[in-house]
Formats: C-alpha cells, structure tokens, sequence
C-alpha cells in the first residue's frame, strides 16, 4: 500500500492567535482533490463527551491537573471513537491540536509537570503494538506571542485561555519550541508571520515533500 493510501494523521499547532484554524479547510481541499477521505476534527473535542469536557476546560475554574486529567480524558475518548477508526480505514485525520498542545498549555503555560503529563500521554496513546500514538505530521505555526497578543485583541471574546498575558503565551511558544526540538522529524514549523498565500504555500510544500500530496 503506498504512502497515498495508508491512513495519515497530520495535528495543527500554535499559539492562540497564530491562525492555523484557516489553514485546515484548505489542506482538507486539497487533499480531497487527490482523492482522500477526509476526517477534520480538533482538540478538546471531537466527539459529543470530549465537546462537553472541552467546554468546562475552557470555562470553568479549575488547578492543573483537573486540566490536565480533563484534556487526556477527551482525548482517549476522541481516540477512541474517531482518530483511530479513520487511520484503519486509510483516512487523512487533520486534527486542531493533539498532545503538544497539552505540554505547551497545561505544561509551560501553567508549569505543571511534564513527567505527570508523560505518564498520562503514554497511559492514553499506548499501541496495542507498542509505541505512542502521534501525529504522522505537526505543522507548527510559530508565531511571536506579541503578534498573536495583537491578533487576538480584536477577535472573539476570550475563553480562560486566550485572556492569559503575554508571558503566558511566551511560556507555551517555548514549550512547542521545546516538543520541536525534541521531535524534529514529525514537526514542520510554519511562519505564521507570513502572509495568508505565502503560509497555505508552505503548508501544501510541507505536506508534498513528505509524499503525501501530489506535487503541483
């Protein structure tokens, strides 16, 4: 079976404010286009118990490691029911977030300890075959949390997360510069700086590169 068929998991990564949202419906598009069955989904969410978990996240007060155990609790059921399911068909999961989003947040934005969070990221990823599961692919959109600050200024109102300050948002770029460095070979770090044409460019290049769009 070729790269093109087997199923392919591709996560969307930034700071609040470094539009990556806008970026999913386009390589959804194009992946259509090459004849790809397509799931969109996101973090916390993606299934009608990880939406509810989702909504007290990002509302209600909380410490850490209710966070925590909230956002890995949605995340085995989303797991579960729809990221797993898609891959065994052959399917491109494009999902808003995953687990660096976890480690970057609830790990550098709030302090809490990495260790726990790996004891739980491996608690909830474990392969029957051994191993995590992860992304195939992690398109990081790096942007300076003061740009974002900017960005996010005129948006929607703002959920527990994105009214955080500015060092907040400073401590979770370094912690996705942190899971980068780590992981080099599935990240793919995306200017977010970049103009809307020059950023969906480079997210369609990342993806050609690797095999698994056609290449223009």
């Amino acid at each position: 079976m070729s790269r093109m068929q087997t199923g392919l998991f591709i996560s969307f990564e930034g700071i609040d404010g470094a539009g990556k949202s806008s970026h999913i419906e386009a390589l959804a598009q194009a992946f259509a286009t090459a004849g790809r069955a397509v799931v969109r989904t996101r973090e916390p969410g993606g299934t009608p118990l990880a939406e509810k978990l989702r909504d007290i996240v990002l509302h209600d007060a909380m410490d850490p490691l209710c966070e925590a155990l909230l956002v890995f609790a949605a995340r085995r059921d989303h797991l579960n029911q729809v990221i797993e399911p898609a891959l065994q068909r052959g399917d491109v999961v494009l999902c808003d977030r995953f687990t660096d989003a976890t480690f970057a947040y609830q790990g550098a934005g709030r302090g809490f300890d990495l260790q726990v969070l790996g004891q739980l990221e491996h608690w909830v990823q474990a392969l029957p075959q051994g191993g995590l599961r992860q992304p195939h692919v992690t398109l990081w959109f790096a942007l300076d949390p003061r740009i974002a600050a900017e960005r996010l200024s005129a948006a929607r109102l703002p959920d527990r997360f994105e009214s955080q300050p500015l060092a907040f948002f400073q401590s979770v770029h370094q912690g996705y510069a942190d899971r980068a460095l780590a992981d080099p070979q599935r990240f793919v770090q995306i200017d977010a700086s970049a103009t809307l044409d020059e950023v969906r460019q480079a997210v369609l290049q990342a993806l050609q590169s690797r095999g698994h769009l056609p290449a223009a």
